[in-house]
């Protein structure tokens, strides 16, 4: 039986998503390549630091040209030693033969050495051939070269003994033959050596990075809703920070989990008892016998609706302030979007035979989160009106000083037992008041808010010595110079 065949598509298709795959696997971000060109670049800077110094040293050695005083002087020695000028000229022939092969088997020499040696009556007994006049012959007697240009060509020789004046021209080494010469000679030991290096190098990293790599296993073979420490002692140094910082990090989230949790705990309670009133309060209207049995029930009914709305936009607005996105500052006169914010309340009060008052600048302009603001005027105000009794009285007080915003909510209401103060910006905390009503948000959202502008809430006292006041504090650094 012929064994069956995949389809040709699949056939093109595997080897494309291999290659796919060697390519993704190639291209990312990898801390084994990382230091692989790291290492190359460290081999790099090592051969340009090699070729800077030894240039260096190079320069200085020629600055003093030792190694042609010293030949040029052991020559004069010994041709010192040989009157006869055939004898001296027989000698000088040799050494430029001797030269001129050193010189052809040295890749690091180039040139030809000129020699010229003169009796002690100044007669030419020997001269290289291409051997100028003199050794700062003009133009004209050295055609295409001056005496700079010798110079700058040529290391110069000059001395005199008892029979002779030897003069020896040894060809510069310019800087750029130098470079060419050492990079390629230094090139080939660190290439021998970079693969020796590189494998110390692969191996160092593979196991620095092995604790890290067993710190990722114990983590992702944790459990999805295990926010417990990581629980994995960090014996090395480098790893604390990554270990600390992961569990300072489940900390938070445990603290958020736990937060939401009651959160939406207290939330269900607190709105179980006004869904509860809703719903008897509508069995009464619809079975009441008279007009006022159905008319209290529709007051209580309304009141319920009321509250339960009124938790909801709290329960809203919280949330929001709690997952809420970078700040949206605008520039605006507070002082004059208080009044215009403060006036239904007002109208409110008066309704109920109470007094709501603002004092504050005629202009005060900043740049603020009026949304985050705005709860925080809401829910002071309405705290204070909603615990307060005719004729009582809530003051608004608006200022800067120092630069910042500082607002004051003060009322001459029942006020906070001392022994409760410290529990007042807790969520659905209403205190130990018969009359209190409410779920005890108000002020939770108000301390949020604050916070959020990077402000604060503390409690200060009331009016005429009744009641109890809070003030707020936001920072306005800055805000002036913003057009």
């Amino acid at each position: 039986m012929t064994p069956a065949q995949p389809p040709e598509g699949a056939r093109s298709l595997a080897p494309a998503s291999a290659r796919h795959a060697l390519w993704r696997h190639l291209s990312e971000p990898s801390l084994v390549r990382r230091g692989t060109w790291s290492t190359l670049l460290v081999f790099l800077l090592i051969w340009i630091a090699l070729l800077g110094y030894l240039y260096a040293e190079n320069r200085q050695y020629l600055a003093e040209a030792p190694g042609l005083k010293q030949f040029g002087d052991a020559l004069l020695v010994a041709l010192d030693e040989m009157p006869d000028p055939a004898h001296a000229r027989a000698v000088m022939a040799a050494t430029e033969r001797w030269t001129a092969i050193r010189r052809t088997q040295d890749k690091r020499l180039g040139g030809v050495v000129l020699y010229e040696l003169r009796d002690s009556h100044d007669r030419r007994v020997f001269a290289s051939e291409g051997w100028p006049w003199t050794a700062t012959a003009a133009a004209s007697e050295a055609p295409g070269a001056s005496a700079t240009d010798w110079a700058e060509l040529y290391w110069r020789y000059d001395r005199t003994s008892a029979h002779w004046r030897l003069q020896i021209l040894n060809p510069r080494r310019t800087g750029s033959a130098f470079l060419r010469y050492n990079a390629g000679f230094i090139l080939p030991y660190l290439l021998v050596a970079f693969p020796f290096v590189l494998l110390a190098v692969w191996l160092t990293v593979r196991a620095s990075l092995r604790p890290l790599q067993q710190l990722a296993r114990h983590i992702e073979e944790r459990p999805s809703d295990d926010l417990n420490a990581v629980g994995v002692p960090a014996r090395y140094r480098e790893l604390k920070p990554l270990v600390q910082a992961l569990d300072a990090l489940l900390s938070r989230l445990r603290g958020t989990v736990q937060r939401e949790r009651a959160f939406v705990q207290d939330a269900a309670h607190e709105i179980r008892t006004p869904l509860a009133v809703i719903n008897a309060q509508a069995h009464v209207l619809a079975h009441a016998q008279n007009p006022a049995e159905r008319a209290l029930a529709e007051r209580q009914l309304n009141q319920a609706i009321a509250r339960t709305s009124h938790l909801a936009r709290q329960l809203l607005e919280l949330a929001a302030l709690d997952h809420a996105g970078p700040r949206s500052a605008t520039r605006v006169d507070v002082a004059h979007w208080l009044r215009a914010l403060l006036g239904p309340a007002a109208q409110t009060a008066m309704r109920e035979g109470r007094e709501l008052s603002l004092d504050a600048p005629d202009a005060l302009s900043c740049r603020i989160d009026l949304g985050a603001l705005e709860s925080i005027v809401q829910n002071l105000v309405d705290n204070a009106l909603r615990h307060g009794v005719p004729g009582s009285m809530v003051a608004v007080d608006l200022c800067d000083i120092e630069g910042q915003l500082l607002l004051e909510v003060r009322d001459d209401g029942p006020g906070i037992a001392a022994s409760q103060r410290e529990h007042v910006f807790e969520r659905f905390h209403r205190g130990t008041e018969p009359r209190a009503s409410g779920a005890g948000l108000g002020l939770a959202i108000a301390r949020q808010a604050a916070l959020r502008l990077d402000g604060s809430v503390e409690i200060i006292d009331g009016l005429q010595g009744r009641g109890v006041g809070f003030r707020v504090r936001l920072p306005r650094a800055g805000d002036q110079q913003t057009p």
